[in-house]
């Protein structure tokens, strides 16, 4: 997770947290935070030609990134005010080709340890059925960063 921003991020809502990734990545993406809490993360976005590869479905960077998005939200609000934390490694694997509607994504912890946390997130598409799956390993940092 990239610099929070000035108030305390950990106790955002999911409106402002829409807000504030609108500016970045997430905003390309058009995700809209549905739920923050330090246990599960939702959110949705509208898949259309913009994210299409040249076969005409969504190009699978686009789930690589909701699924980091939200796997990295999710570990730092767990973590909270300790520290803060980095994706070390994302596995996802693409179930159902779309092109079109919208999509749905939740991120579930598998772990949350001292050093490492692992999450899982899944995306459906509007008749609940799975279009991918994710799973993203964190590193929790404790330690106060060089440049501080």
């Amino acid at each position: 997770m990239t610099h929070a921003p000035e108030q305390d991020w950990h106790s955002v809502t999911p409106e402002e947290m829409t807000r504030w990734g609108a500016k970045g990545f997430d905003g390309v993406i058009g995700l809209q935070y549905d739920e923050l809490t330090p246990d599960r993360v939702r959110a949705h976005w509208t898949v259309g030609p913009a994210m299409h590869q040249p076969f005409g479905i969504t190009h699978g960077g686009v789930y690589c990134s909701v699924i980091e998005s939200l796997a990295s939200l999710a570990a730092g609000l767990w973590l909270g005010p300790k520290g803060r934390v980095v994706g070390v490694n994302n596995n996802t694997d693409f179930l159902r080709a779309v092109s079109e509607g919208t999509l749905h994504a939740e991120a579930l912890p598998i772990h949350r340890g001292r050093s490492q946390q692992l999450w899982q997130v899944s995306i459906t598409d509007e008749q609940q059925r799975l279009v991918a799956r994710g799973q993203v390993r964190i590193q929790n940092l404790t330690s106060p960063p060089a440049d501080a």
